[in-house]
């Protein structure tokens, strides 16, 4: 949260590029996954049979799937260290002040 410079408080969202156009807000990701492991294939098809998947995909082979605070699973056409190594960047910049909050 922030104090604007009208002195409202307000939230932020970070919003995390994952290839292909489209993002999401970072904040609201509880995990980050390879699709290979059997629990996460599980995960995913549960989720399709539950109507709960984004497919941020653009048709490509999913390499990550990204488990979100209310429940959905995003499938993403980006490994999980590349979606890792951009919000360890993102962070940093944050931290030295380089973007405006």
């Amino acid at each position: 949260m922030a104090i604007g410079l009208n002195g409202v408080l307000s939230m932020q969202t970070e919003l995390l590029h994952i290839g292909f156009g489209n993002v999401l807000s970072i904040s609201r990701v509880v995990a980050i996954v390879s699709p290979n492991s059997a629990p996460s294939k599980r995960l995913v098809q549960e989720g399709k049979t539950e109507g709960r998947i984004i497919d941020m995909t653009s048709g490509r082979r999913t390499k990550a799937v990204l488990v979100m605070d209310t429940g959905h699973i995003v499938l993403a056409a980006i490994a999980p260290d590349t979606i890792a190594r951009r919000v360890a960047v993102s962070d940093r910049l944050i931290a030295s002040g380089e973007v405006d909050d």
